[in-house]
């Protein structure tokens, strides 16, 4: 009979980690959250430009974050806008819609709600700050905020808030 290896020299296979067993899902989990589209003009005013963040993943996102109890949708952008780029004079012009997603988290089954708002920023020399935990923040001109995002729903939120701005809808 063979003998057995000492653990320390015993090594996984990729194979096995494809096939391992997850956690069986124990709890769904809600958790809804808000954000915004922020823009302003460019210099020449001939287009206009998207405030995006890079999470700690380096996925380019929109400033997003959860409702807190007692807070409506357009209460939290208007605090996660501020928080997590730290512009503050800005103004919530319209809802834009709503994305649903969900991602597993261990056990739980977290479904998310983002409400999203286009929101102007009204000092175009506010500079934005990022938080430390995450890895970039960046005034993007629309064509390329577009192709950074790396959500497809932003993506077609931006696509209508784009239309609703040379519209004038707002």
């Amino acid at each position: 009979m063979p003998e057995a290896l000492p653990t320390e020299q015993y090594k996984e296979s990729p194979f096995s980690r494809i096939f391992r067993k997850k956690p069986v899902i124990q709890e769904i989990v809600r958790e809804p959250t808000s954000g915004g589209i922020v823009f302003r003009p460019t210099r020449d005013r001939k287009d206009i430009e998207i405030l995006l963040i890079q999470d700690s993943k380096n996925r380019w996102t929109i400033p997003k974050g959860h409702i807190e109890p007692g807070e409506t949708a357009k209460q939290t952008a208007v605090r996660e806008i501020g928080e997590e780029s730290g512009l503050h004079h800005i103004s919530v012009l319209t809802w834009l819609g709503k994305i649903n997603f969900k991602y597993r988290r261990l056990d739980k089954l977290v479904l998310m709600t983002t409400q999203v708002y286009l929101v102007r920023a009204l000092d175009t020399t506010e500079t934005p700050t990022k938080e430390k935990w995450m890895n970039g923040i960046k005034w993007f001109k629309f064509a390329d905020a577009l192709d950074a995002i790396e959500y497809e729903d932003i993506e077609k939120l931006m696509l209508i808030a784009k239309k609703k701005i040379r519209q004038g809808e707002i």
